[in-house]
């Protein structure tokens, strides 16, 4: 079944009729309105009802259509790429603002690798700036409040796997802010001042990152 809205949406509804008092619409990731009714209720008086309620119905929609959008995204060094699904792609290629590839854990296996390669390199690229460096171990995992942790008394650094959609600038000034920690344990004066040794646009990197 189809509804069309007087600004010319036009989707399709499924009912589904249950033994309940009230009425609810919701739309799902294939943007179909899905609407839980009484049994007595009429598709007549439903079409009424979405007519009605057709300001946060469309609401609904361009919410629900932008998170199915933004699925269809993804990030990688500062850049947004539309995701291409094509059976027939031998490898994951990057063409304009697309990403290409036969299956989505093929571009994930992808991301996995790009992001061990490009963290590895520029921590080599950043202990340059630093003398006396112990030896340390790279190691990354996804957090969801702090780009990176430096364990001195371990001799760990952890750099957050989402870094990976960031540019180079910004995964450049994490690994240098947790490098700093091996000289200054807690972000005293001391330690910002040596931040801004190896990167003096620090400042404006952090707000980029909030």
């Amino acid at each position: 079944m189809k509804y069309t809205f007087s600004n010319g949406l036009s989707v399709s509804y499924e009912i589904i009729r249950k033994n309940n008092k009230n009425i609810y619409f919701r739309f799902k990731d294939d943007l179909k309105l899905y609407i839980s009714a009484p049994m007595y209720i009429s598709q007549k008086e439903i079409e009424k009802l979405i007519f009605k309620n057709e300001e946060s119905l469309l609401k609904m929609y361009d919410k629900v259509k932008d998170k199915v959008l933004e699925d269809d995204m993804i990030y990688y060094l500062g850049n947004k790429y539309l995701i291409v699904i094509d059976e027939n792609a031998l490898d994951v290629t990057i063409k304009d603002d697309k990403i290409i590839a036969s299956k989505r854990s093929d571009i994930d296996a992808f991301m996995n690798k790009e992001m061990l390669k490009i963290f590895t390199r520029e921590v080599e690229y950043a202990k340059k700036c630093f003398q006396k460096l112990p030896d340390f171990t790279l190691k990354t995992r996804k957090m969801t409040t702090r780009w990176g942790v430096n364990n001195v008394k371990k001799k760990i650094i952890t750099l957050n796997t989402e870094l990976i959609k960031k540019d180079i600038e910004a995964i450049d000034y994490v690994i240098i802010h947790e490098l700093c920690h091996f000289y200054e344990p807690n972000h005293s004066r001391n330690f910002w001042q040596l931040v801004s040794l190896a990167c003096p646009n620090y400042k404006e990197i952090r707000k980029s990152l909030r």
